[in-house]
């Protein structure tokens, strides 16, 4: 297990030699969660990362044993030693890892100016670089191609999704949730039984009086659920730190000929960008498409198509009209597909899976659809 990590790292480290960075920073706390530390080590928690180019590696957690449980790393020095003060844990640990004085060395991209102020103060023997689009970009970019050990976890984050939808279909026919909570509090339940972290975000449970919102608020409430017409259910797991993202749109008894309309749409927008999921495929090209298909039935989505996800729920690719045309598909890439209409006459309808892109084409990992209640 710890190669894989070490290899992540290496990855780093060898664009770092190129650019000649010696060493760079990654905070995890409170304030700003950063995916990357868990991504580089498997530690979950709060935490300061120090990479070098030399591939070498220094964590620094909050929770020592955690760490020591779940980590893999070079060296875990704990953050209590340094007052859980990031300028000073990092001070010390780049003299640990003894790297040159004079190099640069980049901090978060999420620094405000006046840390970064404060970092230049204390570093003052290194170059302190503070850029988004420079090693943190880099990262971020590494990320959006999951490797084997990350897509296989996200197949176990589905393969649990689909067997929660599976159920939820069995329980809405046989009548058994009678509100909103009920099913949300069931989604709870149910992935932890089956191992999960719990759920990737808190899930969305909408009747028909709530589901024209693209995200129902509050989450969900002791309303009615199911009820006449179009609900919908938004909902992801986590499994061993991956996300997955469903939505299902329930349609209960006789409906009207402008939902049965607003349904359709939907369907045919999802077999429509379907295809556009692949590899060397611009990103925003399924988008596009779909916009303009909802254009010509006079008719707007509000939101996105789509987004990567991973250690987060959202993240890089984003699919939406606005991304530049130089964003393409990649194999190893796993992204949502989520076309939705909603009014607040009708209510709302949106069908989403989480897509895995492969060499030979879009892959849908899980099963989400629309479920039909008499």
């Amino acid at each position: 297990m710890n190669e894989i990590y070490k290899a992540r790292r290496q990855k780093l480290a060898d664009w770092m030699s190129q650019n000649d960075i010696s060493a760079v920073i990654f905070v995890d706390n409170e304030e700003k969660r950063s995916p990357e530390i868990r991504y580089f080590t498997n530690h979950a928690e709060d935490a300061l990362l120090i990479i070098t180019k030399k591939g070498s590696s220094i964590l620094c957690p909050w929770d020592e044993n955690l760490a020591k449980e779940k980590a893999h790393v070079d060296l875990i020095i704990p953050y209590t030693k340094y007052e859980l003060k990031p300028i000073k844990a990092s001070l010390a640990l780049l003299k640990t890892l003894k790297v040159p004085g004079k190099t640069r060395v980049e901090i978060p991209s999420s620094t405000s100016y006046p840390e970064f102020l404060r970092y230049v103060d204390a570093l003052a023997d290194y170059d302190v670089l503070c850029n988004e689009n420079f090693a943190h970009q880099f990262v971020t970019n590494q990320r959006q191609v999951k490797d084997a050990d990350e897509i296989k976890k996200a197949r176990k984050a589905a393969e649990i999704t689909n067997t929660i939808i599976d159920a939820i279909a069995e329980a809405l026919e046989k009548n058994t949730f009678k509100t909103e909570m009920d099913v949300a509090l069931f989604i709870e339940r149910s992935c932890r039984e089956h191992g999960c972290e719990g759920t990737s975000f808190p899930s969305l449970v909408a009747n028909p009086s709530r589901s024209f919102a693209i995200h129902c608020f509050p989450n969900y409430t002791s309303g009615a659920f199911p009820a006449s017409g179009l609900s919908i259910l938004d909902f992801g797991v986590k499994y061993d730190g991956y996300a997955s993202d469903v939505t299902l749109t329930i349609a209960k008894g006789s409906l009207s000929a402008e939902q049965e309309k607003q349904i359709s749409l939907v369907e045919k927008a999802y077999d429509l960008a379907l295809p556009f999921y692949a590899e060397g495929t611009p990103v925003k090209t399924p988008a596009v498409k779909v916009d303009e298909f909802f254009a010509k039935a006079k008719r707007k989505m509000p939101h996105s198509l789509g987004h990567g996800m991973g250690l987060q729920i959202h993240e890089a690719p984003w699919i939406r009209t606005k991304t530049s045309s130089s964003a393409v598909f990649k194999a190893g890439m796993i992204a949502s597909l989520e076309p939705g209409l909603y009014d607040p006459k009708i209510g709302g309808c949106r069908l989403e899976n989480t897509i895995l892109i492969t060499e030979t084409g879009p892959e849908p990992l899980t099963r989400s659809r629309v479920i039909r209640l008499p």
